[in-house]
């Protein structure tokens, strides 16, 4: 039987692989040999396994962690299939995050950092019922959508009057998971499950407004947040966006988003 089994430099020609890599994969469990010489240490591998190898060198070159390659060859077909589209929705929602960068570094090749005016100003207190929802940066697009398609279905059930537009709330400092919330001004729907209310206090702001898609907030707030320091204020959470026009109103190019960050002076 020994003799049908391929050396590990056999076997690592045969699938593309190197020895070193051979050798790992078997450390973490990923792909073991058949046999392993008690004297010499020596790796052997049945031609069988070649189909195995093959499909983790094709794996780990789209970048697959090796944890979710373990599971997809253990996986039954079906199983197998759902671990792999879980993966390409990430590697798609990866690329869609990375051609966004690539227009902003475009978009500052061109002109530089875009001209953004910012103003100083005074804020009335607001009441919004919220929903919030803790998310990866990353996560922060889907998780809002989440929040509105939980947000919007009390209010129309519930029959509570809200005045447009929808506000997001986010913390000042964006950590590896936060709480977001997405809130409408209303006086009604005090005690109604499913909803918290927030008051937002009064008091003076620094402001901007964002022209175009929400990729490129960045932008904004990198502009909002050097006008705030530069003035010598101090920036109080929450951060605040107004979506004036989104989705569904405008195409992506023209929709408004008002930026507004609570400032206080610093002490002397």
């Amino acid at each position: 039987m020994y003799e049908e089994l391929l050396t590990i430099g056999r076997f690592a020609r045969l699938c593309r692989l190197s020895i070193k890599q051979l050798r790992h994969y078997d450390e973490t469990g990923l792909l073991a040999p058949v046999h392993v010489d008690a004297h010499s240490g020596y790796r052997y591998y049945a031609p069988e396994q070649a189909r195995d190898a093959l499909t983790v060198a094709l794996l780990r070159e789209m970048d697959l962690p090796l944890a979710v390659i373990a599971q997809a060859l253990a996986a039954e077909p079906e199983s197998r299939a759902r671990i792999l589209r879980a993966e390409r929705d990430r590697l798609a929602e990866r690329i869609s995050r990375d051609q966004a960068r690539l227009e902003m570094l475009e978009r500052l090749a061109e002109g530089g950092l875009p001209g953004y005016e910012v103003t100083m100003g005074r804020e009335p207190e607001r009441r919004l019922a919220v929903v919030r929802a803790v998310c990866a940066f990353e996560e922060i697009g889907e998780t809002f959508g989440a929040c509105v398609g939980r947000l919007m279905p009390v209010l129309g059930k519930e029959g509570i009057a809200w005045e447009p537009p929808l506000w997001g709330l986010y913390p000042l400092d964006l950590e590896e998971r936060m709480e977001i919330a997405v809130g409408a001004r209303t006086s009604q729907g005090e005690g109604t499950p499913g909803l918290e209310f927030q008051t937002l206090p009064g008091g003076p702001v620094a402001e901007t407004v964002h022209i175009g898609s929400y990729v490129q907030l960045p932008l904004a707030y990198n502009a909002l947040f050097a006008a705030v320091h530069e003035r010598g204020l101090r920036p109080q959470a929450p951060v605040r966006e107004v979506y004036l026009v989104g989705p569904g109103e405008a195409p992506q190019e023209e929709w408004m988003t008002r930026l507004i960050i609570p400032v206080q002076e610093t002490a002397a």
